[in-house]
């Protein structure tokens, strides 16, 4: 599938964009950039391509990198270089698999579904990098997302971006034992891809997941996270999210996951320390892969705890 994407990187100290895909090993053109000045075109024109390229890249200082240099580090869409300027939720439950292969009713009052809080942008992991969570997971879950990204304009109203990918490890066990733990449950890492596919959500997203653990495959399956599956009309859900004041702060980042499908833990599997998840988006050509990393912190000083450290 040839969608256009673009994307943002450093290079030797500078924010640059890029635009498509190319293949390792390739040339690709860099277009340098401020921070801020590509979200802030998603603001200003259609989000178009063809504008995008004339706000961001026509005069732009450009090089031709590698697809692969290891001196290109690679952002999560639109990421601001400021901490607490973007943020990562989600949406649960919003499958028609969990709702017996209904779809929500035309027409009524509107029912939301469950929403969480996963944290700041730049909590966000890229493709390679690992997943930290707590050392004693009750059951872990990978789950194959649909990201929307918005950007919020001076007045805090959101213009959509585009979309991407994402993995949004999670303890479900954690939340079984009692739904009101699913705050903690969603203290594990998340990984977003790096592409940014430009036009409106994805109505079909299939693709595989294959867990591997000292080397072989341990558990595979497919995944279909498209809008065409799920319950409730993204449209409906990102509405009533934004709804919300505290998400439509100006010059907000917002990741939106939309929920995944069910996946390993449904078949019994249980994910370990160090195992390696592949993700492979066939629909949009996107493959990305994370190792899961159990972290035992340090204890708390007495001090600390009392709260006089």
């Amino acid at each position: 599938m040839s969608l256009p994407t673009l994307f943002e990187a450093v290079y030797r100290g500078h924010r640059h964009v890029g635009f498509g895909r190319p293949e390792a090993g390739t040339p690709q053109t860099l277009h340098r950039v401020a921070d801020g000045q590509l979200a802030a075109a998603f603001v200003t024109t259609d989000g178009s391509e063809a504008a995008l390229r004339a706000a961001v890249a026509e005069g732009a200082d450009t090089v031709t990198v590698t697809a692969g240099d290891p001196e290109v580090r690679l952002l999560p869409p639109l990421l601001p270089a400021a901490t607490g300027n973007a943020l990562l939720s989600g949406f649960m439950g919003t499958h028609k698999k969990k709702w017996g292969g209904r779809s929500a009713p035309e027409g009524g009052e509107f029912t939301p579904p469950k929403w969480f809080f996963k944290g700041f942008g730049d909590w966000v992991r890229l493709p390679g990098e690992t997943l930290d969570v707590p050392a004693e997971p009750i059951a872990l879950i990978e789950e194959p997302e649909v990201a929307l990204v918005y950007v919020n304009d001076a007045d805090g109203t959101p213009h959509y971006a585009g979309y991407t990918f994402g993995n949004d490890l999670c303890d479900i066990g954690l939340h079984r034992k009692d739904a009101g733990y699913n705050p903690y449950c969603k203290l594990c890492d998340t990984a977003l891809t790096p592409w940014l596919f430009l036009g409106a959500p994805p109505r079909t997203v299939t693709g595989r997941v294959t867990i591997e653990r000292d080397g072989a495959t341990a558990w595979e399956g497919g995944f279909d996270c498209g809008g065409d599956a799920l319950y409730f009309r993204v449209r409906d859900m990102v509405d009533h999210l934004f709804s919300f004041p505290a998400v439509r702060r100006p010059g907000l980042v917002n990741y939106v996951l939309l929920g995944a499908d069910e996946a390993s833990f449904h078949e019994g599997f249980r994910i370990a320390d160090g195992d390696r998840i592949a993700i492979d988006v066939k629909s949009h050509g996107v493959v990305f892969e994370n190792t899961v990393r159990y972290v035992s912190p340090a204890p708390l000083s007495p001090a600390a705890v009392a709260g006089t450290a």
